[in-house]
């Protein structure tokens, strides 16, 4: 059920500015402006909550064109007992005297007028003359095209009024309200929808998701909410009549217009000026309902929001509509397409005009639909060119778009009759490349089907180019399989340097070689080596991306093996930080398998670190994007996905994803998938089950050369309580690992030997790798013994850095972490008193400060050095700045 009022997000900047200003002495108003719905009601409330709770008065009033109709209709319910208005000259004086005394600078009336631009001109005089002798502190909302209307002047010039203008949410600001509203984590690919639909208005994306709730758009398959469809988004009655309220007063000519606008998008202001005049164009600008955007020397229309398409196409009929885009078609063959876009226009009008358009004008438009991800805008062109005009670059298209529309059997039919079309060595490469990557990350094939597909093409390709791609192609299913060390065989005589950024399909193929191997390294426990790979492949897409060349395809590919290698190189901060900044980039973010490709070393990532909240977010992504065909890494998503509930205590989540896993029919398994299990039975309460789950997915890692997932499995199996059976094994992996492999090396040793000092020292390793949940862990462990040899003070600083680092971990909850919950909390004396001498104040202004004696300040300091395991006030400094950062 989403609340009826949704949380106040991404207006921090201004309730800040509010509090300032209501603080300071000279200021006596604070006004709001903003479009319609873009929440100024909603902040002023927020601003008279404020106001409360810092000892003042408030009151409220609404303005509205009927109240205007009387002077001071709006505010008379505000007026004090014996105000005689009917001398209005004397009733102002009166009003001004007796509310002056009421109230005064330190404690004013805070008062909120909404819509304020519709106030009478009485209610405005008298509200100014309160303000200026300091008895009313003004709280004002405006509609931001109604700023010079006479209420808004007299109430709003001077410095004494702050404006505040609010604009609409971004897209990070839209996520996380999304994410309140709907108390669950929203797929990407929404956020982005309704985003764009509400223009980032609050109101318009609150009606958006109760209609989408509504009619069963919008679902929750217990992870995760999505957008079931690409439909448009159902409008509700509310948001319809705000729209046509807004839209009544147009005249037809003007209505003409936006009818235009609605159907195709923006148009250049010549064509919509050459039809009903300039004198509309200006007039709807005026309005606010259309807006004129200049781009060097183009310049053209476009609705002002992107809501009003929604709602127009309804009123318009279907013999008007054809006629619009017909006109619009014929227009654009006339200039010349001169634009990359004006073939997918060209083509959208000439079908949906005349249900008809050329197949060379169709397959153009396919081509730029596909390359910007928008894959049922391409289908839709592909479809329409008929069966005999498939050329091969059309049947190529089609199956590499339906494979990235989530239909894999299609596209391999359609494939196969392309490959029977390939004539040149090129056309035969391109055909492999496409089938192999549908067959393995697509359809869920074999190995051997898969590498039987690329191999096909050997009888027709046979440059070194061309025969070192297919090379390259076998070693990425290889390693997408997880046959780590055969791939990297493949790949030896790969060539060191790399190609120049123009050289296109060069820097394709070593951008795909890089990333394969740095994959393929990372798995293998050579961590460092992997990190060098994966940045010069990501260096060099960003080369010839700075040089105005198309995205790489295999950019996605790079990025995704240097988020896998800095967390397997103990870099985990600076990977989560890599991940997501690519995968929330609005402009350039990442979609279909390529954002998959992302996110899953993204959610391992998380699930390394010991923050399992989000690594469940993340799997639970991809295990949405990948239903329903069993794609290579859903599987491994889904486990990921069990592991992270379990670690949250949701034992019911665990295993409805461990009995989805169990009924994929994959061709790969790999050991890794096993911790899902394990950490399902220790939820359960049963670790010595985990422990032989992890025992025999150790053991199979080992055998296939997965060095990574033998050390993850191996480390989990030493924080159930066998580290002496682990700890041997992870040293001999730590000669050859990076960073990260060597620590968890040394807290298994630590742990097998109770050796509180390399806990102590390890949890502070792990701590700045940012593996939080094993730092905290380790740290729980040194405090164990500390106390049982006898050592207090040591224990309490083992317990509260434990306490510190397990704080980061969402609620993670583990066998190893019960003595960290423990950790003896100060009194929040204690706090204020530590808060202040960390602060450098000596123990004599303390007493004074806080009216107490200098002999209790210090008996205070005792009881927390003690508790935390700290022996001064430096010490003390640091360990608050290292828990409150």
């Amino acid at each position: 059920m989403v609340p009826r009022r949704w949380s106040l997000v991404g207006r921090e900047p201004e309730r800040k500015a509010f509090t300032t200003v209501l603080d300071e002495t000279g200021y006596n108003g604070f006004l709001l402006f903003g479009e319609p719905g873009v929440g100024k009601t909603r902040l002023a409330e927020e601003c008279l909550a404020v106001a409360v709770g810092r000892g003042h008065a408030v009151g409220r009033a609404v303005a509205t064109g009927a109240a205007a109709q009387i002077p001071l209709g709006a505010i008379a319910h505000l007026l004090p007992d014996g105000v005689d208005l009917s001398d209005p000259v004397a009733g102002f004086a009166t009003a001004v005297r007796l509310m002056s005394r009421a109230y005064s600078a330190t404690a004013r009336l805070v008062l909120l007028i909404d819509d304020l631009h519709l106030l009478d001109t009485a209610s405005a005089l008298l509200l100014r003359q309160l303000m200026e002798t300091g008895a009313v502190f003004l709280v004002g909302t405006v509609r931001s095209d109604a700023s010079s209307e006479e209420s808004v002047v007299t109430l709003g010039r001077g410095d004494a009024v702050h404006h505040a203008d609010l604009a609409p949410l971004t897209w990070r600001e839209v996520h996380e309200l999304l994410q309140c509203a709907l108390a669950g984590h929203v797929h990407r690919e929404t956020v982005d929808r309704l985003h764009a639909a509400s223009g980032g208005n609050p109101l318009y994306l609150s009606e958006l998701v109760r209609g989408a709730l509504a009619e069963g758009r919008l679902t929750n398959d217990g992870e995760i909410w999505q957008l079931a469809t690409t439909e448009l988004l159902p409008v509700t009655r509310r948001l319809t009549d705000l729209i046509r309220h807004r839209l009544a007063t147009v005249a037809p000519c003007g209505r003409r217009l936006l009818d235009v606008l609605a159907l195709c998008g923006p148009v250049s202001v010549a064509d919509l000026e050459s039809d009903p005049g300039t004198h509309a164009l200006d007039e709807l600008e005026r309005a606010e309902l259309v807006t004129v955007v200049r781009e060097g020397r183009r310049t053209y229309a476009c609705l002002a929001h992107p809501l009003y398409a929604e709602v127009l196409p309804a009123g318009i009929t279907e013999g008007w509509r054809r006629e619009i885009l017909r006109e619009q078609a014929n227009r654009l063959e006339r200039t010349g397409s001169r634009r990359r876009e004006d073939a997918m226009r060209l083509a959208s009008y000439r079908l949906a005009g005349t249900g008809t358009a050329d197949p060379a004008l169709l397959l153009q438009a396919a081509r730029l639909a596909a390359y910007g991800d928008d894959h049922a805008r391409a289908l839709v062109f592909l479809r329409a060119i008929p069966e005999q005009a498939l050329t091969f670059p059309a049947l190529l298209l089609l199956g590499r778009t339906l494979s990235e529309a989530g239909r894999p059997q299609e596209a391999e039919e359609v494939l196969c009759r392309a490959d029977k079309c390939a004539a040149t060595e090129s056309r035969a490469l391109a055909v492999a490349l496409a089938r192999t990557h549908n067959l393995i990350w697509c359809r869920g094939a074999s190995r051997e089907e898969a590498v039987a597909a690329n191999d096909a093409a050997r009888d027709r390709v046979t440059s070194a180019a061309g025969l070192w791609a297919l090379r390259v192609n076998e070693a990425n299913m290889l390693s997408s399989l997880g046959h780590h060390t055969e791939s990297l065989g493949l790949l030896d005589g790969m060539p060191d340097g790399e190609p120049p950024p123009e050289d296109i399909a060069g820097v394709a193929a070593w951008t795909a070689a890089a990333a394969t191997r740095s994959s393929a390294l990372s798995f293998l426990g050579r961590s460092e080596e992997a990190v060098r790979w994966a940045e010069r492949a990501v260096a060099l897409c960003a080369r010839a991306g700075a040089e105005g060349r198309s995205r790489s395809p295999h950019e996605a590919a790079a990025r995704s093996a240097l988020v896998l290698a800095l967390t397997e190189s103990g870099r985990l901060e600076e990977a989560r930080v890599t991940a997501e900044r690519a995968y929330t980039d609005p402009g350039a973010a990442p979609t279909g398998w390529q954002r998959t490709l992302l996110v899953f070393p993204l959610a391992r990532n998380a699930l390394m670190a010991g923050r399992p909240a989000s690594a469940r977010r993340w799997y639970a992504e991809i295990a949405r994007d990948t239903r329903p065909q069993a794609v290579v890494i859903r599987p491994l998503a889904l486990a990921g996905l069990a592991a992270a509930a379990a670690l949250q205590g949701d034992v019911r989540a665990a295993e409805a994803a461990l009995a989805e896993h169990a009924g994929l029919a994959a061709p790969v398994h790999v050991p890794e998938e096993r911790l899902g299990e394990a950490w399902t039975h220790v939820a359960r309460g049963d670790q010595e089950a985990a422990r032989t789950v992890l025992r025999a997915a150790a053991t199979e890692a080992r055998e296939r050369g997965q060095f990574s997932s033998e050390t993850v499995l191996l480390t989990d199996l030493a924080r159930l309580g066998v580290a002496a059976e682990a700890a041997g094994r992870l040293a001999e992996l730590a000669r050859t690992g990076g960073p990260f492999t060597a620590a968890r090396a040394r807290l298994a040793t630590a742990l097998a030997t109770g050796d509180q000092g390399g806990l102590t020292a390890v949890a502070g390793d792990l701590d700045r790798m940012g593996a939080s949940l094993l730092a905290a862990e380790a740290a729980s462990a040194a405090a164990e013994l500390w106390r049982r040899s006898g050592n207090p003070r040591q224990a309490s600083a083992a317990a509260a850095r434990a306490a510190a680092s397990a704080a980061l971990c969402e609620g993670a909850r583990t066998p190893m972490l019960q003595a960290a919950d423990a950790a003896v909390p100060l009194t929040a004396r204690e706090r204020e008193v530590a808060i202040l001498a960390s602060e450098g104040m000596p123990s004599k202004d303390i007493a004074a400060k806080l009216t107490i004696s200098v002999r209790t300040v210090d008996n205070h300091l005792q009881r927390v050095y003690a508790k935390l395991g700290v022996s001064n006030r430096r010490e003390l400094a640091g360990w608050l700045r290292r828990t409150t950062a």
